[in-house]
């Protein structure tokens, strides 16, 4: 694994925004970053990043299947109870999931370790999917890279096929923040992926979906809402006056109600306490367990529904030596093991390895210069050589 400089093209911002990669930039500053790539092997992708993802994915399958019957754990997890038997039954109906993030430490050394699971409402599928699998082409061509290179990257035709056995045809509605350009980008994105699967599609705000008396959501032109894709978190849709109506509906959901345990940083410590000592973990602990005191006083300390680092909390010698601001913390926390994310030319660097459609199949690299991976940390493509 290096990081590798390199020329940006000239025209790249042009060609972000011809594939709807609109948000390229935030606040003038570059989002995509092509001025440099991370090299990888072969062998590191398949035996350090694929063959962990496909055997994480089990194992949040086996804890699904636990929490569902465990009182215990949906509480731990602050799942609201109305819900709980809502989404055990759309773990044992069956309910598909179309993709997913881990998100891991990894410096092409040891192990990669799991950070996070970026399991409802995960970003990025775009610029993973899409705008660096075309970096990649045209770094080929203009011999920036060797005609040998390649991407782990299958996520556009994954989505694809998963679209393809989760609409069965049917009409899919897709909804979240269209006011926010990455939310709008990837709902955008997603839909296409859909279309290119066969399926017709509307996209909608989700204050526009309404409902019928007899509890069947319907969109603006008072059609059925049989299956919607929601870029929007599961806990927040069950905290407004929308969740009240969530458990009478024949919505088909993706991602579905089950991923509400997934996306839970609680999964953190709970796949600690079934799989102890696994390579691909780390130590990790609900912030009011005693055996936290394991961690001593330096650890990572996260809220449980925290997203792109809100209220993250590096402590160190018992003191927080960088912490996000945010909405997120009452409803608990999770303290994680300190394994500081590696350094490639002063940036701190986060993998994030896609599943989708029951399968392995991309690959995300972020970095920062702070060791919290923020919504604002770039986005650098990469490159499998050798």
């Amino acid at each position: 694994m290096q990081r590798v400089a390199c020329k940006e093209r000239p025209d790249w911002r042009e060609r972000a925004e011809a594939v709807g990669f609109n948000f390229h930039s935030i606040d003038g500053e570059p989002y995509w970053d092509e001025r440099a790539y991370y090299a990888f092997t072969l062998q590191q992708i398949e035996r350090d990043l694929e063959a962990p993802t496909a055997e994480l994915d089990q194992m949040c399958r086996e804890l699904v299947t636990r929490a569902v019957d465990d009182e215990n754990i949906l509480r731990r997890l602050a799942i609201p109870v109305p819900f709980w038997n809502w989404i055990a039954r759309s773990w044992k109906g069956g309910d598909p999931s179309l993709y997913g993030r881990f998100d891991f430490r990894y410096d092409g050394k040891g192990a990669a370790k799991l950070l996070e699971y970026n399991a409802d409402t995960p970003t990025a599928a775009l610029e993973t999917g899409v705008f660096q699998w075309m970096w990649l082409e045209q770094a080929i061509e203009s011999k920036l890279l060797p005609k040998t290179a390649d991407q782990f990257n299958s996520l556009h035709e994954r989505l694809i096929e998963g679209w393809k056995s989760i609409g069965k045809g049917r009409r899919l509605h897709l909804t979240g923040m269209l006011e926010a350009p990455e939310d709008a980008g990837t709902i955008a994105y997603l839909e296409d992926c859909a279309r290119q699967a066969g399926l017709a599609t509307s996209v909608l705000p989700v204050d526009a979906i309404g409902k019928t008396g007899g509890g069947q959501y319907v969109d603006v032109e008072n059609r059925p809402i049989e299956l919607l894709f929601k870029l929007y978190p599961w806990e927040w849709l069950m905290r407004e006056e929308f969740g009240a109506s969530l458990l009478g509906a024949t919505t088909q959901f993706v991602e579905p109600p089950w991923k509400a345990i997934l996306s839970n940083k609680g999964i953190l410590p709970l796949l600690w306490e079934m799989f102890p000592q696994h390579p691909n973990l780390l130590p990790a602990y609900f912030d009011n367990d005693a055996a936290a005191a394991a961690l001593g006083s330096s650890f990572v300390r996260k809220p449980l529904y925290s997203r792109e680092g809100a209220n993250v909390a590096l402590v160190v010698g018992g003191k927080s030596s960088g912490a996000e601001g945010g909405p997120y913390g009452a409803e608990g926390f999770v303290r994680q093991e300190n394994s500081p994310l590696p350094q490639f030319a002063g940036n701190y660097v986060v993998l994030g390895s896609w599943f989708a459609a029951g399968t392995p199949c991309g690959l995300s690299v972020r970095e920062d210069a702070t060791p919290i991976t923020r919504n604002t940390s770039r986005f650098l493509p990469h490159a499998i050589i050798g």
